[in-house]
This record gives C-alpha cells, structure tokens and sequence, in this order.
C-alpha cells in the first residue's frame, strides 16, 4: 500500500517539471537509465511546460487540460525533414511516446505530494495503435453543447480585436461553422467541401445540399438560428473572392480539415469552464444523432439527417445521456393526456 504524502506542495508545471527532469538524469548515473533516453523525457517534459504554461500551479491542472496538451502535441507540426512529415504533425509513435512521458511524471507527482489526483486518471485523450492520440467520440451533455452553441452565437457580436484588420476577422465564418456541425453533424470533409452554391431556399426554408459518401446528396433543412447566421456570414463575414468555397480563411483559400478543430478549440475558449469540454468535429455528430434521438425525433429522419443509408448505423452515434432513462419515463407517451379522459 502507497502512504500518500502528509501535506500538498504547491508547485508550478515549470518548477515539477525542472525537479523532475534533474531526478531523471540522474538515474542515468547508476544506469537505471540511458543517457538517450533520460532526454527523450526532458524534451516531452519541457514541451509539456510550453503547453501547459509555466507558471500555472501543477495540482490546478485538470483533465480536460491534460487533453488539451495532449491534442495539442498531437497537431504540432514534425519538423524533422521534409520527408519525414514536414508540417504534418506527429507520428502516432511520437503521440504515444508524449503521453508516455507526461504520464510518469504526473506518477512521480502523485507520489511525492505535488498532486492530489493524478489528471492523467481523468483523461478521455485514449492512445490509438494506429491513428496516434485522439479523443473520445463522446457527445456533448446538452449543457455542454448548449454552452458551445450560446459561445458560437456570441461571436456574432465580438468586438474586433485590437491590431487585427477588419478583413482579417474570422468570428461570423467560426460561429457558422460550430453551429453546422452542433445541429446538422455533418461529416468534416462533407463541411469543407461545401460551396456557397450548395444552399438554397424552397418554400421559405433554407437547405444545405450535402455531397457525402459514395456520391450521395442529401438536402437537409437548416434550423432557423443558423440560416441567419449563414445569411449574415454570406453578406458581410466571407471574404469577396471568387472561390466558389462556403467556408474560407481570410487570405481566401478553402479550409483544410485540420483548420476545423482549431475553429472549436477557439470557441470552446469562450465557454464557461462548467460547460466546457474537448470535442472534436466527429464528436459533434455525435451530439446531433444522440440528442435527436433523445429528443423522440424519428429515427429514419436522423438517418437522412446524418446520411447514412441503413438504420442499423445511428447505433454507433448513439451516446448515452446522463439522467436520459428518467426523463423518457417521466415523459411518458402514453401518459401525456389529461387523467381521467
């Protein structure tokens, strides 16, 4: 049986991390470890401070920070060659070998007082064998989503930065692009490739006309709130280019997937911390198909909402919601009418 510490140390990332790296090195001394590999650690721990901050207090971090730094190291670029990634990101093995590393560190942490909960432990950042570090495909609670949403439509109204040109500004096209993937839950790659072209208006109802797999289309109705904000982006929010592309970056050129996950982060940096948690774009499919589907939406709708071609699919974007079981029952369909009648 471990004996806990008797009192918490309070220390920065920076300092742990210096404490640490020094204990590390010095095992290579008695040849616990290899030179080489005592600063394959120093350079994950350091890395681990740039991420994290320096001066935040080691046993404040959480979680969801711990995923933050994790998907953060996950997109930086590999600068080793040109042939070896270039700015592709890390490899998979790189992933795995940072999660590694910070992981026995927050063990040492634990150990020796600087943490009470190891935040590895509440990590949802699962290492993949092939694909590298990534979170899990969980849907947002409806607070976490509704906090995302109430974020999104916010920017619409964010004062412009100061030092940034007005053609530089990016939060209607961002707003745009949570609010498309929170209720619609289209694929990423079905998003970027979206032209302006690609909505329309029938019978007073605006629709997205969805180019998904196998060369199937989908015409899909957009909530009332975010055909606004679609129309607002049209008119004063996308640069003035020709490019037939909905969704741009200010220099004018078409996003790439990769651009969609830092969209989120940003907006999620505008979150209440209580509402706020990691999601990526497939996670936000998630949320549409499983709160549509709390919601008693019929499910072959969701399934041409989200475009699949059998129902047996949803069953793979179907989160179970805390508390869903209760609020079913309590809404009973059966019992919905007035007593007696």
């Amino acid at each position: 049986m471990r004996v806990r510490p008797a009192e918490l140390v309070r220390v920065t990332v920076a300092e742990a991390a210096d404490r640490y790296v020094e204990l590390v090195r010095g095992r290579t001394v008695t040849g616990a470890l290899s030179a080489s590999t005592a600063e394959v650690y120093a350079r994950d721990v350091a890395t681990l401070v740039v991420l994290a901050g320096a001066g935040a207090v080691l046993d404040d971090l959480t979680g969801e920070d711990v995923d933050a730094v994790l998907l953060a190291f996950a997109r930086k670029p590999d600068g080793r060659s040109a042939a070896g990634g270039g700015g592709r990101g890390q490899s998979p093995s790189s992933q795995a070998r940072f999660r590694r590393s910070i992981s026995a560190l927050f063990k040492h942490a634990e150990l020796v007082g600087w943490v009470q909960v190891n935040p590895m432990t509440r990590s949802t950042v699962t290492a993949k064998e092939r694909g590298g570090l990534r979170p899990q495909r969980r849907a947002l609670t409806r607070e976490q989503a509704q906090g995302l949403i109430g974020a999104a439509r916010d920017l619409q109204e964010a004062p412009v930065a100061e030092g940034k040109r007005r053609d530089q500004r990016t939060e209607l096209r961002d707003a745009l692009i949570v609010l498309l993937l929170s209720t619609v839950g289209p694929r990423v790659s079905e998003l970027v490739r979206a032209n302006v072209e690609d909505f329309f208006t029938n019978d007073g109802v605006r629709y997205w006309r969805i180019f998904g797999k196998g060369g199937r289309t989908r015409d899909v109705p957009l909530p009332d709130d975010v055909a606004l904000v679609l129309q607002v982006y049209l008119a004063r929010g996308r640069p003035g280019v020709e490019d037939k592309a909905l969704l741009l970056s200010w220099r004018g050129r078409r996003l790439a997937r990769g651009d969609v996950q830092a969209v989120i982060d940003r907006v999620q940096r505008r979150v209440d911390p209580d509402q706020r948690r990691s999601v990526t774009p497939h996670g936000l499919r998630h949320t549409t198909a499983t709160h549509l589907l709390a919601d008693a939406v019929d499910m072959d709708a969701v399934r041409r909402v989200l475009g699949h071609s059998d129902l047996s699919t949803l069953g793979r974007y179907r989160d179970e919601l805390p508390g869903e079981l209760e609020v079913a029952m309590r809404a009973h369909p059966l019992l919905r009418g007035k007593r007696g009648q």
